[in-house]
């Protein structure tokens, strides 16, 4: 196994925050082509009992990803980036995201096991407002290919 499984548990500090914007869930919201009002008109959005405008459920990849740069990039684990495939996403919402979220997220590997040569890394991602309301949870499986 090439990487260590040592690194099993260990949890990665708070990201910097990260403010969700009305534009960047518009933006987002088009590009994967959600047509939901909750997420292109606030008073949509407000009609239905939100703050504002609501983020499609994948939005929160954004975070999840920028957070897991910490863990793929830690020199310590034996990860070769350039070896790597994104074999599984999950997420698990206690509400949604809102524009207007200021969130953080901290990063723990939950798993490290070998199947047919190949490394697997299981990391999840815990997206909560800076006051520490918890948000989701994106766990996510990355598959590195061993060597040849």
């Amino acid at each position: 196994m090439a990487l260590n499984p040592e690194f099993v548990g260990r949890t990665y500090a708070a990201s910097a925050t990260y403010l969700v914007g009305r534009e960047k869930v518009r933006e987002f919201a088009t590009a994967v082509g959600e047509q939901s009002s909750l997420c292109h008109d606030v008073q949509a959005a407000q009609a239905a009992g939100y703050p504002d405008v609501v983020a499609p459920p994948t939005f929160a990849i954004i975070l999840a990803l920028g957070a897991s740069e910490t863990v793929v990039k830690d020199p310590d684990l034996g990860l070769d980036y350039t070896r790597v495939v994104h074999a599984e996403q999950s997420f698990v919402y206690t509400r949604p995201i809102v524009a207007g979220d200021e969130l953080v997220v901290t990063t723990v590997i939950e798993a490290i096991r070998s199947v047919a040569g190949n490394d697997i890394v299981t990391t999840s991602a815990t997206i909560s407002t800076v006051t520490g309301e918890p948000v989701v949870v994106a766990t996510s499986q990355l598959l590195s290919r061993g060597a040849e």
